[in-house]
């Protein structure tokens, strides 16, 4: 292993974990805008493995496709809120205000992630039986790196725990 990977991959110090964890809020808030993209041009994209492909009548599929656009928007939305509080951060620095910005959209996309779960959750039983763990597993993932990354990010933060 390289010097630098192994610098890159040395969690030990603060500011290391710090960096780790905005490097995951990034990626997050990515894959949200490419998603949600997605989303809106194929909103079967989320709806179909999160409720199903329907019943083929004319309700379900306009129910599916509106419900995977609100998604897509929904993600759109959340990401470039973040992407953008955090290219703003990475320019002018870690001043509270930056940082606050990114922590707080960071923090709202992992808060739809989480209710995300929950309603996967509650509505288990009824959800196909294979995708709805790729549904839960991705959510849940984003949940919590979004948490831990709006973590990192709010100023003064003690992330020396995580």
């Amino acid at each position: 292993m390289s010097a630098a990977t192994q610098a890159r991959m040395d969690l030990r110090s603060k500011d290391a974990r710090r960096t780790q964890l905005r490097r995951g809020a990034t990626a997050v808030a990515a894959a949200r805008v490419a998603i949600g993209v997605a989303a809106l041009v194929w909103p079967a994209v989320p709806s179909r493995p999160w409720v199903g492909a329907g019943t083929g009548d004319g309700s379900a599929e306009l129910a599916s496709r509106v419900f995977g656009r609100a998604l897509g928007g929904r993600d759109l939305g959340l990401g470039l809120g973040a992407l953008v509080a955090l290219g703003r951060l990475s320019r002018e620095g870690d001043g509270e205000p930056e940082a606050e910005s990114a922590s707080v959209w960071v923090a709202a996309g992992a808060l739809a992630d989480a209710l995300d779960v929950a309603t996967t959750l509650v509505a288990w039983r009824d959800l196909p039986r294979v995708t709805r763990w790729l549904v839960i597993g991705s959510a849940a993932g984003a949940a919590v790196t979004g948490a831990a990354g709006a973590l990192a990010l709010w100023p003064e933060a003690e992330i020396g725990a995580l």
